[in-house]
């Protein structure tokens, strides 16, 4: 656990993140990082929390249209 310290940014306010818990997260200057609100706090992550649902629908279209996707493969 990490205690960051909540500063003003502008006129905004924002949390400084340590370089050693951006490294492990694998996340750089410009990337996008997800707030996921929970019961107990907030989340911070650099993984899309709608993508397994994105995926789950895609699973589903390529199933139903395969014959389609494969001919515009060609």
């Amino acid at each position: 656990m990490k205690r960051l310290k909540v500063r003003r940014i502008g006129n905004s306010l924002g949390a400084i993140i340590p370089r050693e818990m951006l490294q492990r997260m694998r996340i750089d200057e410009g990337d996008e990082i997800f707030a996921v609100e929970e019961a107990d706090g907030i989340k911070l992550t650099a993984f899309d929390p709608e993508f397994p649902r994105a995926m789950k629908a895609f699973e589903e279209g390529r199933k139903k249209y395969r014959n389609a996707l494969r001919k515009l493969a060609e």
